[in-house]
């Protein structure tokens, strides 16, 4: 699908790759641009640049954990603005955690990974079906296709959410809806900064949370111009980082070998350090 004179929603939107995909959606020719955040005052202050640029733009505060907020969302933009063409279900966080991770934590991340998703599918594709068309992408992460080292619920969530994308994408092409996973590896992005384990003021490095940078940090707009492409094409998986296609094979291929890289990969960022978890093993 194209973004020309579409109406798009992107949840998320108030910073990073969301913001990115909201800007850059604009700038490929959309009509309208929602920027849904759970910080309100980002998702107006990423509305009103857009608008500035002579796009149609407006922003909502939102928490996608809130299926009742997430259809008031979906009712409010057809009734103000039209059909939405595009639901980017975007929104995410990372945590460091093992099996210590208390319940509360799993079930939160798990609500923002995956839910979200759920809700925002449920809520748009009724209408999208009956047009006869629609286009859900949904931001997960190559933690999704392998794994996150240090973050047990960031794991099994991204992972869960590129199943249900691929579900979606089965279930629903008849009706002309297309799907698009978005699974990047390290993006330029304050996902580190703005998660619950950091301590403000605190200096936190990329890898600290596991996330290898080795494949190269990416930035965000770049990230949203590939989605857009992909979108265009009507490919499922949206790999910014390439190398994460051969990873998916080699995993594939020889899981015994891929299991083996990726506690190579675990000693080379923490060493002999305790790892998340290890105080209950």
């Amino acid at each position: 699908m194209d973004t020309q004179d579409r109406v798009v929603v992107v949840t998320g939107g108030g910073s990073g790759i969301g913001e990115a995909l909201a800007t850059e959606m604009a700038k490929a020719g959309a009509r309208h641009v929602v920027v849904a955040d759970l910080d309100g005052a980002a998702a107006e202050a990423v509305a009103e640049r857009i608008a500035t640029s002579g796009s149609g733009a407006s922003a909502v505060e939102v928490d996608v954990s809130d299926e009742s907020a997430v259809v008031g969302l979906v009712n409010s933009v057809e009734d103000t603005v039209g059909p939405i063409d595009i639901f980017v279900s975007n929104a995410g966080y990372v945590t460091v955690a093992g099996l210590e991770d208390p319940t509360e934590s799993i079930q939160r991340m798990w609500e923002v990974h995956v839910l979200s998703h759920v809700f925002a599918a449920r809520a748009v594709i009724p209408s999208m079906a009956a047009r006869g068309e629609g286009y859900l992408l949904n931001t997960a992460s190559a933690a999704g296709l392998l794994s996150q080292i240090g973050s047990m619920s960031y794991s099994v969530t991204k992972h869960a959410a590129v199943a249900l994308a691929e579900w979606l994408a089965i279930s629903h092409h008849h009706q002309g809806i297309g799907v698009s996973v978005l699974c990047p590896q390290a993006v330029r992005t304050n996902i580190i900064a703005n998660s619950p384990d950091r301590t403000p003021g605190e200096d936190i490095d990329i890898e600290d949370f596991g996330v290898a940078s080795g494949d190269g940090i990416l930035e965000s707009d770049e990230v949203a111009r590939l989605c857009i492409d992909a979108m265009a094409e009507g490919r499922f998986h949206v790999l910014p980082h390439p190398e994460v296609g051969d990873y998916i094979k080699m995993k594939a291929g020889d899981i015994d070998r891929w299991l083996g890289a990726m506690r190579k990969m675990q000693g080379r960022l923490y060493g002999e350090a305790p790892l998340p978890g290890d105080a209950i093993l």
